[in-house]
């Protein structure tokens, strides 16, 4: 589930997920910058332009190209802030579409599986219309976002039942 809401000019996103896994298998995918190609739509055109190390570490800085909207490419650079192994680690957009973005992935172990959450902060840029362009373009599509990242998850990993 997606839940979104704004507090005066900043909009938050939170989304959670179960997956029967264990939490080393589920911080190995999603730690690893390389399988964000995996869980975005293809029509996205989403590709890594930079160099990746295999372990994710605070500082590290990803570069993308990314079409989110009208096939229109942008470059998008995101810093990796905080890492705790197998707890959360934070990306913050550094050049991109958003004024601001602040990304926390939270993982927790739950009975048979992990809970990953993601909180997400950001702000539009040109104010005067954010709220109209958020409404008709950004919050759905970044909806569809999530929504097609839970199907690839759990077609990859299972669905979560709880005993």
């Amino acid at each position: 589930m997606t839940e979104f809401q704004k507090q005066g000019a900043i909009y938050s996103l939170r989304a959670s997920l179960k997956l029967p896994i264990e939490m080393e298998k589920a911080w190995e995918f999603f730690s690893n910058p390389a399988n964000l190609k995996e869980i975005t739509p293809e029509y996205m055109g989403f590709n890594i332009i930079s160099e990746l190390d295999q372990v994710m570490y605070s500082g590290q800085i990803i570069s993308y190209k990314v079409s989110p909207l009208f096939g229109i490419n942008l470059n998008w650079v995101t810093e990796i802030t905080h890492v705790e192994h197998e707890k959360y680690f934070v990306d913050e957009q550094r050049i991109g579409p958003y004024k601001i973005w602040h990304h926390k992935h939270f993982f927790k172990k739950i009975n048979n599986g992990v809970k990953m959450t993601d909180e997400v902060h950001y702000r539009l840029p040109l104010p005067l219309i954010a709220n109209r362009f958020h409404s008709m373009l950004v919050k759905p599509k970044l909806k569809e976002i999530f929504e097609f990242r839970t199907k690839v998850l759990v077609s990859k990993f299972g669905k979560y039942e709880q005993l």
